[in-house]
């Protein structure tokens, strides 16, 4: 009971956040690890890299707030990334380097995400001189944090800021000229099943960066091959076996650049493989397992097992027979516990999906069932007393025409009602009622006493009939519907079988905690067979009504003679599922 709130709870933050905000995120949780180990080493004063985290976090602060407000948020983060460089500047902190000089990777994702924003949802020419602004308060932090020592991270930050700038621009425009849909997005809907793998391997993703940023060439090739491996493993919830061949073939090419790069000494490696792929290697034998049928799996799985064991054998430590045996041993503890995993996310799919279908079909067979009810309850009642008042026209109508006249009129009434309970019936079938709600449900009553007294009044059952109410105003409705029904249905069975019946009792009283009803004929007790025969659903259906309310129905004939019904339908403790009957 727990769980769902803070279900629901992380996905609304993960819907706030959004993708930008969960990259960022990522950023930030990795400058974190950088600068906090790197806070107690050796290089500089202990504990002076922590000065470098209050300016990363009011800047990626303002980067979330450019979602909104991407001016204002814009040109204070152009104050802060200023103001941050000063601070830096008089406590001798180290930055660290990511793909900028002297930039963190949260910082370097908080102003591409500025600029983009800037383009997305302000005008061109503010969004230029904003944008010019950060440019000018990156290229102060470069050189301001660098000291005299910047010329070695020059041409890569120049092509690097230069690609980034142009990449967030186009973003930003192309997003402004798209055509505003209403539905959520595929990008969206795809972060919020794999959220927690995008973080992962965004996570992954810079921290490798930042290893790779020394090596040049080589390195930058290998952090490509990781991204696309990355975008794999995210991407193969809809096409498994389409991303486990690119993923495949990326980790060949991975591994062929780190042997022709002879990076292996200077590159995080785990069995051959950077981090990042060896995350969406994993990722990927969980999704094979859970979304494809165990032949397909089994093949893409050997297939992604034979890339990784190349890159095992370039790259890996396999200089002697010891460590050989327990990377293999890693190998297949790590397969194993992708594969189970996937097993279990299948079974329980398998389960939820079970679950689903037989909720659906629960519901289907309910409101089958209360459709059914309705269509006996109302609309038989109005043919059977059309067909009781023609009988007794048939009867006496050449003894006296006036009773005719009478009973064609009574005929058409029934027939009215008849054909508005049928329309309200289809428009229920088809949809037509506002989402939520029944059209039975609601017009079958709103004060009990008068629409009794009414049935009672329309004699279709052509037997008099005696009344006594004790109902209050306030009645629960579900309660009151079923007890119409119920009078209703009790009436209709006595013009329909009821032999040598001269008057019909009917008591609804409420007595303590129960709605006590009563109806009884004084006929000799033997059931006559209506014209076109009976369904037999008409007390099946009051039984079924007396149950969802947890009541109790007798029904038979009565010591005295006639036939007697009989009910008591709890005020209080009754089941909530009778909202259609």
């Amino acid at each position: 009971m727990v769980q769902r709130p803070v279900r629901l709870k992380v996905s609304a933050a993960l819907q706030w956040l959004g993708l930008s905000g969960i990259v960022l995120v990522a950023a930030v949780l990795c400058d974190l690890l950088i600068i906090l180990s790197a806070s107690f080493d050796d290089a500089g004063p202990k504990g002076s890299d922590l000065l470098l985290l209050p300016g990363i976090l009011a800047f990626s602060a303002c980067a979330l707030w450019a979602r909104s407000q991407p001016i204002t948020a814009s040109w204070a983060g152009a104050v802060v990334l200023v103001g941050s460089t000063m601070l830096i500047y008089v406590s001798n902190a180290l930055p660290y380097t990511a793909l900028l000089a002297h930039i963190s990777f949260a910082e370097t994702v908080a102003g591409f995400e500025m600029v983009y924003f800037c383009f997305r949802l302000a005008r061109g020419g503010i969004a230029v001189t904003t944008t010019i602004a950060l440019v000018s308060a990156t290229l102060i932090a470069v050189f301001g944090r660098s000291g005299h020592n910047y010329a070695d991270r020059a041409i890569q930050t120049a092509i690097g800021g230069a690609i980034l700038l142009t990449i967030a621009i186009a973003l930003g425009i192309q997003s402004r000229q798209a055509e505003v849909r209403p539905e959520r997005s595929a990008a969206v809907e795809l972060l919020r099943h794999q959220w927690p793998l995008v973080g992962g391997l965004t996570l992954a993703l810079f921290l490798e960066m930042f290893e790779a940023a020394p090596i040049g060439v080589a390195g930058a090739a290998i952090v490509i091959c990781s991204a696309i491996a990355a975008g794999s493993a995210v991407l193969a919830i809809r096409r498994p076996a389409l991303w486990a061949v690119v993923l495949s073939l990326t980790i060949l090419l991975s591994a062929a650049a780190v042997h022709l790069g002879h990076v292996g000494l200077g590159y995080p490696l785990l069995g051959g493989l950077p981090i990042t792929q060896v995350i969406a290697g994993i990722s990927m034998v969980v999704t094979l397992v859970r979304y494809t049928s165990a032949n397909v799996a089994g093949g893409y799985i050997i297939g992604l097992s034979g890339a990784v064991a190349v890159a095992a054998l370039l790259n890996g430590p396999t200089s002697n027979d010891s460590s050989l045996r327990a990377m293999v041993l890693a190998a297949l503890l790590l397969l194993g516990i992708a594969v189970a995993t996937g097993l279990y996310f299948k079974a329980r799919d398998s389960e939820r999906d079970k679950t689903v279908r037989s909720a659906v079909s629960d519901a289907q067979t309910a409101e089958r069932m209360a459709l059914a009810r309705e269509l006996h309850d109302v609309v038989a009642h109005h043919v059977t007393g059309i067909v009781v008042q023609a009988q007794a026209a048939k009867m006496v109508g050449e003894k006296d025409p006036r009773i005719v006249v009478d009973a064609l009129g009574q005929i058409e009434n029934a027939g009215v009602e008849a054909l508005a309970a049928m329309r309200r019936l289809v428009r229920s079938m088809r949809g037509d009622a506002p989402a939520g709600t029944n059209e039975f449900s609601e017009q079958a009553t709103t004060d009990l006493a008068a629409d009794l007294r009414r049935i009672v009044d329309a004699e279709n059952h052509r037997v008099p009939t005696r009344i006594e109410l004790d109902i209050p105003a306030d009645l629960p409705q579900e309660v009151a519907r079923s007890a119409l029904r119920l009078v209703q249905e009790s009436l209709t069975n006595v013009g329909k079988h009821a032999t040598g019946a001269t008057l019909v009792r009917v008591s609804v009283k409420v007595r303590g905690e129960e709605l006590h009803i009563v109806v009884a004929d004084n006929g000799n007790g033997e059931h006559r067979k209506p014209p076109g025969g009976s369904s037999g659903y008409g007390l099946i259906g009051m039984r079924e009504r007396v149950e969802l309310l947890r009541g109790r129905l007798s029904a038979g004939p009565a010591p005295g003679g006639g036939w007697l019904v009989e009910v008591w339908l709890p005020l209080t403790g009754g089941t909530e599922g009778e909202s259609t009957a």
